[in-house]
């Protein structure tokens, strides 16, 4: 009932203010109404009401099948779809703990983004609306489409165009993109090191640490606190999964939170 807002204000501000408070209360009504009739159009309307699991389900199918049919797609950039783009593939599987007939699925979706001509603004648009352009969620989507064209430890430049589609389809900047990748870039680095596979000095690892936050080497310690906590806020996986994100995205933002938490300690502790 689009008018139930204002009906009620109205009767409820003439109760207790005649005329004055009738008027003030058919003010506040449609004040609700545009709210409530923003969030019913969020929801899918009446069928979306009724539907919450089934719609819930079908967005986060489409979360996964839009993220590996891109990834596909950014892995056929370089010409030629390598072993090594297929490790990457099924690495991430792996930490999306999918498995059985999930991840066929998701198999299947990254051959679909390697054959020519695949659709992919109108695969983004399809999954943008889907998550009703919730920038958390689409930002998610993007770092893990980072993490894809980054693994081989290299950004070429066909990979790096399709990004750049990626980013304008999904409303992001392209210098914020740049700036994500850089802090990738750092990520990637500190993982190394946790993994022995690179031992970088201390100067460069704080280096690093300051990138992962996204701050430059000279920012004051409250500036430095202050970005840790909003990209906290934004990773948080409860956050994420509130937003939409399909719990087997949740354990790549559960790492990329564990990365950020140990850039701040390592920061904090060589300012103490």
């Amino acid at each position: 009932m689009p008018f139930a807002g204002k009906l009620l204000g109205f009767i409820f501000g003439f109760m207790f203010g005649h005329i004055i408070g009738a008027v003030a209360g058919l003010w506040i009504g449609h004040m609700f109404d545009k709210g409530m009739a923003r969030e019913f159009t969020q929801r899918g309307g009446f069928g979306g009401m009724f539907n919450q699991d089934r719609s819930s389900l079908t967005n986060h199918m489409l979360f996964l099948h839009c993220t590996y049919a891109v990834m596909g797609h950014i892995a056929k950039a370089s010409g030629q779809v390598t072993q090594a783009d297929i490790a990457i593939a099924n690495s991430l599987m792996d930490r999306m703990g999918l498995e059985g007939e999930r991840r066929r699925e998701m198999q299947e979706a990254h051959r679909e983004g390697r054959l020519a001509g695949f659709p992919l603004r109108q695969n983004l648009r399809e999954f943008k609306e889907a998550c009703f352009g919730r920038h958390d969620v689409m930002q998610v989507f993007l770092e893990i489409q980072l993490q894809a064209a980054f693994a081989d430890g290299e950004l070429h430049t066909r990979e790096q165009r399709i990004l750049y589609t990626i980013a304008d389809e999904l409303g992001f900047a392209r210098a914020s993109l740049d700036q994500l990748f850089s802090m990738w870039q750092a990520e990637h680095g500190f993982r190394q090191h946790a993994h022995g596979k690179h031992q970088p000095n201390a100067q460069q690892q704080l280096a690093q640490a300051y990138q992962i936050l996204g701050m430059s080497q000279d920012a004051d310690f409250a500036a430095v606190k202050k970005a840790y906590r909003k990209l906290m806020a934004q990773h948080h996986p409860d956050k994420l999964m509130a937003k939409g994100v399909p719990k087997e995205a949740l354990e790549l933002a559960k790492e990329k939170t564990q990365d950020i938490q140990a850039a701040y300690e390592l920061i904090k502790k060589s300012v103490s």
